[in-house]
């Protein structure tokens, strides 16, 4: 998409950053808040953008801004339709608990094209190769350790758009995590809940501990 009005360039930035704050996006486009805000206003008057109060942290929400489907229709693919269409029709076949094994399977057979290159390295180094795979896959990721646990959020998810009609999409990242990480990964934030990203949890009990001071 060739990118030539500031209104274009607020969508790139949704396609790309669901679920951005107006200061988020006068910062990726390099404008002002005001004039954001009033960029918003016509795309919501048009029906591209849609917003919602999402909570974060202490204090009130703040609202966030996602295109619609009509707005994704402005971009080239139209993949998204086609994936809604097909796990739609996938539901209506299957019962909700294969569908789950589907994408589960999925996920593992992925991660376990690349076991034999972690099988040696430390945690800390399968969460970098995770976060260079996933990559691949479409997703940001980024990792820390908190206290007791390894914190793994996911900045950008390809499957964002997909995973709001059919959640069970979600089973592809987690298996991918667990299984690569060869630990269960704990999901504790979820966007689709109004969180601003999701978040695993590895506890390091369940790591065993390994190269920590």
């Amino acid at each position: 998409m060739e990118i030539k009005s500031t209104r274009d360039k607020i969508m790139h930035t949704l396609l790309n950053n669901p679920r951005s704050t107006i200061n988020e996006l006068a910062e990726a486009v390099g404008i002002n808040a005001i004039s954001v805000r009033h960029h918003l206003n016509s795309m919501l008057a048009d029906g591209v953008v849609a917003s919602e109060e999402e909570r974060h942290g202490v204090g009130r929400p703040r609202l966030v801004y996602y295109l619609t489907e009509r707005g994704l229709e402005k971009f080239p693919t139209r993949y998204f339709r086609l994936a809604n269409r097909l796990l739609g029709r996938l539901k209506e076949t299957l019962p909700a608990s294969a569908v789950e094994t589907i994408f589960s399977e999925m996920a593992r057979e992925l991660a376990e094209d690349h076991l034999r290159e972690t099988q040696n390295m430390s945690l800390e180094e399968k969460l970098d190769f995770l976060k260079k795979l996933l990559s691949e896959e479409g997703f940001i990721i980024e990792w820390e350790k908190i206290g007791d646990s390894y914190h793994i959020h996911e900045i950008t998810c390809p499957y964002f758009h997909v995973t709001q009609a059919h959640p069970e999409v979600c089973a592809v990242d987690q298996t991918l995590i667990s299984t690569v990480l060869s630990l269960p990964a704990q999901k504790i934030q979820c966007v689709l809940s109004g969180d601003h990203h999701c978040t695993y949890i590895i506890p390091l009990e369940k790591a065993g501990n390994p190269n920590h001071e």
